[in-house]
């Protein structure tokens, strides 16, 4: 790894990840591998919403394989490809490009997977955005499964404006948007 790899634009690495390209940090504030999600740092507008998907085995496997290859975003009209050529599938430490088109504008928005977790009981990721990204934060998709044999999808997310750029001005108009698309993600597996 590079020193341009580890250093953000200020020449300092971002506290906690060593691509040194997130936006914020700590990485891992949604805490995608707990059951509980308590903190929240300050500054950030939090999220969290869980909705059951379905029950028994063959709804947490579909489920567990669908949030681990993005399809909770690409089933919600993004796209994602990741950034070194690879596969889709989430893979703690992978940069991925998560495009979104917004009638004839295309918006890509780079991010960073920061925490994976697969358990026979929760199955799920975390990315951060990196900067670039119209916001600053992190979000997470997580499947479980509770002791009844449901199976619920939790997104999480912490969101702020972005550290600089055109989409600063933006913000309140992301904020209405983000609305719209965590609906989707709530129905977005079967």
């Amino acid at each position: 790894m590079t020193r341009e790899d580890t250093e953000t634009r200020s020449g300092r690495p971002t506290p906690g990840h060593p691509s040194g390209e997130l936006s914020y940090g700590p990485p891992g504030m949604t805490a995608p591998g707990a059951r509980l999600w308590r903190d929240a740092p300050p500054g950030f507008l939090r999220f969290e919403r869980t909705v059951v998907v379905g029950r028994g085995e063959e709804t947490w496997t579909a489920a567990s394989e669908a949030v681990l290859r993005w399809e909770v975003k690409t089933r919600s009209g993004f796209a994602v490809t990741r950034d070194d050529g690879a596969g889709v599938a989430a893979r703690e430490g992978g940069r991925y490009t998560v495009t979104a088109g917004l009638g004839p504008f295309m918006i890509r928005e780079p991010v960073e997977v920061v925490a994976v977790v697969a358990t026979p009981q929760r199955c799920g990721f975390a990315y951060g955005t990196r900067r670039g990204h119209p916001v600053s934060g992190e979000e997470a998709f997580v499947v479980h499964r509770d002791d009844d044999g449901r199976v619920l999808l939790t997104l999480r997310s912490l969101t702020r404006a972005a550290p600089a750029g055109p989409w600063r001005a933006l913000f309140p108009l992301l904020l209405l948007a983000q609305r719209r698309v965590r609906a989707r993600y709530l129905r977005a597996l079967p």
